[in-house]
């Protein structure tokens, strides 16, 4: 299988490219829709059938039900990427000395491809679901329902992010929680009269310290206020202002000790309100949910001649926390080996390219086997 792979990996790269020179920014409805015609026409020639649109809320993902009878197999990936339109300008498609470069290469374009020629080149692909979402860079708003729908029944869910460093594994991702808390003051003219204001900004400051003092570096959690807004003119006190917060946790039990404590923040100015918004977005991926699946993967990789697989655990979330998070056995970062994901130097190794999309034909037949 790895030498039939190896064989057409230059029609990969010509997929690879195309996939990445359309671009396709989470919050762009137009460009969006667009990818989703490539990503379609693509799955429609590797696996002989077109796809399932499925539409929430204004969005459509992409989803392939193979074969008849219950779907064993979840193969998960998305299209959307953090790149806004015009980065192709400063982040040309190129491959160069074996190295793949563009936006959204590594995370996960080149991972929807490997998906795609794996699965073509199973003897019989029948009990494999692929879904290929439109918002997993925003939180998967609108797929989540969905992706927790295909998964049930599911034997495994195999996750198309990129892997780790060193082509690891991804078999632990912390859970992710995101918050804004707003405050509400009461503005004044800063020069006149500022005494006769309510701070917002002050109030903020305040918030800004009580959240981070629930970091918890010992038990892997992380609390970290992000984007910060206050006041509409710089003579005016402001009235009013938020804090966006990124919280990630290893474990349920901090997730939901962090949740409490955000919710139960109180106003420290007299006259200011609070008000919080979120909560948890992705339950933690732990290593009971892969372990299993982590094992056959090295035996696939033995019987294959392909190296070892290494495990790693990562602090950001996937689709793949969801389908963990449901019960379902989950195997992350099984897409492209590179690095720089969302970063100036993303990029994917070519030479590894061939050999994923072999791991993953192997794994996949091994659990659709009766």
């Amino acid at each position: 299988m790895a030498a039939r792979l190896s064989a057409r990996l230059p029609a990969m790269l010509t997929d690879i490219e195309r996939l990445v020179t359309c671009e396709s920014p989470s919050t762009d409805r137009a460009a969006l829709a667009a990818s989703t015609e490539v990503v379609a026409e693509l799955g429609t020639r590797l696996l002989g059938v077109a796809p399932d649109r499925v539409e929430a809320e204004g969005r459509v993902h992409l989803r392939w039900r193979l074969g008849e009878g219950p779907a064993k197999v979840l193969l998960l990936g998305h299209h959307d990427t953090v790149w806004p339109l015009g980065s192709l300008a400063s982040h040309p498609y190129s491959v160069r000395d074996g190295v793949l470069r563009g936006p959204g290469c590594v995370d996960m374009k080149a991972g929807l491809v490997l998906a795609l020629y794996a699965v073509h080149h199973l003897h019989a692909p029948a009990g494999v679901t692929l879904l290929i979402t439109c918002d997993e860079e925003l939180g998967s708003p609108t797929s989540r329902a969905l992706i927790e729908k295909e998964a049930a029944g599911c034997v495994a869910a195999l996750v198309l992010e990129a892997a780790a460093a060193g082509g690891a594994l991804k078999t632990e991702r912390k859970g992710v929680s995101r918050y804004r808390v707003r405050a509400h003051g009461r503005a004044a003219h800063a020069g006149l009269e500022p005494e006769r204001g309510t701070n917002a900004t002050i109030e903020l400051a305040h918030q800004v310290l009580a959240l981070a003092a629930l970091n918890a570096p010992g038990r892997g959690t992380t609390v970290t206020p992000t984007l910060l807004s206050a006041g509409s003119s710089e003579n005016t006190v402001p009235a009013a202002g938020e804090v966006a917060v990124d919280v990630r946790v290893r474990d349920t039990a901090e997730q939901q000790r962090v949740d409490t404590a955000v919710h139960a923040l109180r106003p420290v100015l007299p006259g200011a309100r609070l008000e919080i918004l979120g909560g948890p977005n992705r339950p933690p991926l732990t290593r009971d949910a892969t372990a299993a699946l982590f094992e056959r993967a090295t035996r696939v990789a033995d019987r294959l001649g392909l190296p070892a697989p290494t495990a790693a655990a990562v602090g950001g979330g996937s689709d793949g926390n969801f389908t963990a998070g449901i019960g379902v056995p989950t195997l992350d970062g099984l897409g492209a080996v590179g690095g720089g994901a969302h970063a100036d130097d993303e990029h994917v190794l070519v030479a590894e390219l061939a050999g994923r999309a072999a791991l993953l034909a192997g794994l996949i037949e091994e659990l659709v086997r009766p």
